[in-house]
């Protein structure tokens, strides 16, 4: 069986460059690990993507062989540059006097990633008061490899949720709670994230995405529990019996 434009599925990857076996990405944080490039803030699970949809995109070589797998197949897809990160443009690159970092002038090395005039770009030549900036993608022109395991197909509304907050939610996914109740969706919002900066922009692509990926839903709630911690502190405990009694 192959998926449908707008399936939504879990797969597990590893993502290395052909040519140097370079590994740069991958969802098993065990092979972060191995690999060492595993980074503590990062909530290593199973990548959601949606077959042909930009809700939640893979490369496009990588989209297209999914599209044509099943649930369980295990396999090593090919990515070639006009289907990945695209070719290199030597118009890219460029030099630029050392001054224009300002107080990053002193800081920098070969190999760092850089914002200069609002674009991100990688230092490759540094010297003579110069500075030479590739504008291009790290790995541009580069084809890349991915290991991947196809993990299972979010059919159910109830998946489909699930998938969408364990995706949105920056949570342990012993923390995320929802309840499906006729056609609506009641979202438990985890009590370590009431105050995050960005929590409006979450709920809102959470909404969008319910919407978009399940249809027969008309309403979603967003449920907030503010508890009053001081309250509870000068709370007096309970007595047992025998305390009641001496």
């Amino acid at each position: 069986m192959t998926f449908d434009k707008g399936s939504l599925i879990l797969v597990d990857y590893t993502a290395k460059v052909k040519d140097s076996e370079d590994v740069f990405d991958t969802t098993i944080e065990a092979d972060a690990k191995k690999y060492s490039i595993h980074e503590p803030n990062v909530k290593y699970q199973p990548k959601l993507v949606s077959i042909g949809e930009v809700s939640y995109p893979v490369l496009k070589g990588l989209d297209e062989a999914l599209a044509k797998t099943s649930v369980g197949d295990k396999l090593t897809v090919e990515v070639s540059p006009d289907k990945g990160f695209g070719e290199r443009d030597s118009g890219k690159v460029r030099m630029v006097p050392l001054r224009k970092l300002g107080e990053d002038a002193e800081k920098v090395s070969v190999g760092d990633t850089i914002e200069v005039d609002n674009k991100r770009g990688i230092i490759r030549f540094i010297g003579s008061g110069r500075v030479q900036i590739d504008y291009n993608h790290r790995y541009a022109g580069k084809t890349i490899l991915f290991e991947v395991n196809v993990l299972k197909s979010l059919d159910s509304p109830n998946d489909k949720v699930d998938g969408i907050l364990k995706n949105r939610l920056p949570v342990e996914d012993t923390k995320i709670s929802f309840e499906l109740k006729d056609k609506e969706v009641s979202v438990t919002v985890p009590e370590e994230i009431l105050r995050a900066d960005g929590l409006q922009i979450m709920k809102h692509f959470i909404q969008l995405d319910i919407f978009k990926f399940v249809q027969t839903l008309e309403k979603v709630n967003f449920v907030e529990t503010h508890i009053n911690k001081q309250a509870q502190e000068k709370k007096p405990e309970a007595k047992t019996p025998e305390q009641k009694t001496a």
